[in-house]
């Protein structure tokens, strides 16, 4: 993925500016890229025939273009390309914050709110960028070690590409913020943190015996 020399700080618009905990803001456009190159699916709101739909989907991020795909068939992601306004959501949960009050119960957590107009992308080179892009970004390295789509293949994918100019980002840190009033004895608190960690990968039960596992899925980390 791409860095500009020197990019922008987010956008501040009434979508995107922060109404509650606003010390929970991050300004800062790499800690967007962070958030974006950290998770592996979004979720993808918009409206269809009237309805609200959100969509969980993989994406990947390529500079400032935040790039989409679905099925060619797929009303939803057919609609998103026709112009109306999404959005996207990223979340990563990092901690459970127990808290002496339930109220004070929390998360914390990094996320991203990403607003805009996607483009349907139609330029073959652009398209196979950006399957390349989602590709690389769910799983590095299998671009060039499986068979890359064919025209069948590539005419059934849709791809969108949605530019990152309007976006927020919140970030919640640290331990329980409750009131010292209801530090009563023999309740706990404190911060339980949430890993996540690839396993050893397992072989498809058709695979040809002693196929070795690629570099980039055995040492993937």
């Amino acid at each position: 993925m791409t860095e500009p020399p020197t990019a922008p700080p987010l956008s501040s618009t009434p979508r995107t500016s922060l109404g509650r905990k606003k010390d929970r803001a991050r300004v800062d456009r790499a800690a967007l890229h962070e958030v974006l190159d950290e998770a592996l699916i979004c979720h993808l709101g918009l409206v269809v025939d009237g309805c609200p739909r959100v969509l969980p989907t993989g994406f990947g991020r390529d500079g400032e273009v935040l790039y989409l795909h679905g099925s060619s068939g797929a009303r939803s992601v057919l609609a998103a390309g026709e112009g109306p306004q999404v959005c996207v959501t990223v979340t990563l949960l990092d901690a459970v914050v127990y808290s002496r009050t339930l109220n004070d119960h929390s998360m914390n957590y990094r996320s991203a709110v990403i607003y805009g107009r996607p483009r349907l992308v139609t330029d073959p080179g652009e398209r196979e960028h950006g399957l390349r892009v989602l590709t690389e970004h769910l799983a590095p390295g299998s671009w060039e070690h499986a068979r890359q789509p064919n025209a069948k293949e590539l005419a059934s994918v849709t791809v969108l590409a949605l530019p990152l100019d309007e976006a927020s980002v919140k970030v919640r840190t640290g331990p329980p913020g409750d009131d010292p009033a209801e530090h009563a004895p023999g309740v706990w608190a404190g911060v339980l943190p949430l890993r996540s960690a690839w396993g050893t990968a397992v072989p498809s039960p058709d695979l040809a015996p002693n196929t070795p596992t690629p570099p980039h899925v055995a040492h993937r980390r």
